[in-house]
């Protein structure tokens, strides 16, 4: 079952032709035509003016500070969390504690 099987190859059913000789003579090679030099991209440059630099340094300075603002939000928010469920877990801890001592 794990041993390979070696698959036979069936005796061709077409005639085979023999090997081409190749007799030695001077090898000519054909002189390789020039390669076309490919045309410059018509496609248009970017240019900066000075409004368009302070629109683009606005923007994405504007973009920052929002990104900011909702990072520290989420944070903020984990913090909050944070903190209301340890308020909760000893305000918890607490009346356990003060109904078993009552007992």
């Amino acid at each position: 079952m794990f041993r390979p099987k070696v698959p036979t190859n069936p005796m061709p059913t077409s005639v085979v032709a023999p090997p081409a000789v190749v007799e030695p003579g001077a090898v000519v090679q054909p002189t390789p035509a020039p390669a076309p030099v490919a045309p410059a991209p018509a496609r248009p440059t970017i240019q900066l003016t000075p409004g368009a630099l302070v629109a683009l340094v606005g923007g994405g300075t504007a973009v920052v500070l929002v990104v900011g603002a909702v990072l520290v939000s989420m944070l903020l928010a984990v913090a909050i969390t944070g903190a209301s469920l340890a308020i909760c877990a000893l305000v918890i801890r607490s009346l356990v504690n003060a109904d078993a001592h009552r007992r």
